[in-house]
């Protein structure tokens, strides 16, 4: 074999360079579903991990260096350089309720309503006394609807979250004075 030939079945340099725009391509189309995906989702987002083929794009932010830490990875490969994504503030921290008043929270992350349908009745309304075990709300996760009760009797003095709104775990929903 001479100096300048290549072997039967060995890669070239351009296969070489072809192989690399198309995980350029991957990852960009990677970058493209991440970004889409952080812009859908309501609340704050924490880590998104995306594969096409051996190709794997994974974002994760962390609460000092909120939007950024972009790491890509593949075999062979080394991670590239932070890409920018938006991600949402985290929320402002809510003044601590009056002395000596109830809050009823969130069992679960997921979206609060605060009727049983659409177009029906809530559940309570401001003033409405409440004893203990009764339905104030509930909670849809993954299409599922958990009803959301409250732990001691008192009277709603204010319904802290709009109906169809996301919730966090353990948010408050609901305020109730002590009866």
């Amino acid at each position: 074999m001479s100096a300048g030939t290549v072997p039967a079945g060995a890669p070239s340099a351009a296969d070489g360079a072809e192989a690399a725009h198309e995980v350029d391509a991957v990852l960009a189309g990677l970058r493209r579903h991440a970004r889409q995906l952080v812009a859908e989702v309501a609340g704050p987002v924490r880590r998104v991990r995306l594969r096409s083929g051996d190709t794997v794009l994974e974002v994760e932010w962390h609460e000092a260096a909120a939007g950024q830490g972009v790491a890509a990875t593949e075999p062979g490969r080394a991670p590239d350089a932070p890409a920018v994504a938006p991600v949402a503030p985290p929320p402002a921290p809510r003044p601590a309720p009056p002395a000596g008043r109830i809050e009823v929270r969130s069992p679960m992350v997921g979206t609060f309503y605060r009727a049983p349908e659409p177009g029906a009745a809530p559940f309570v309304t401001v003033g409405d006394l409440v004893r203990p075990g009764q339905v104030v709300g509930i909670v849809e996760a993954m299409k599922l609807m958990n009803e959301v009760t409250a732990e001691r009797a008192g009277r709603v003095a204010e319904i802290l979250v709009d109906d169809g709104r996301p919730v966090e775990y353990d948010q408050p929903l609901v305020a109730l004075d002590p009866a």
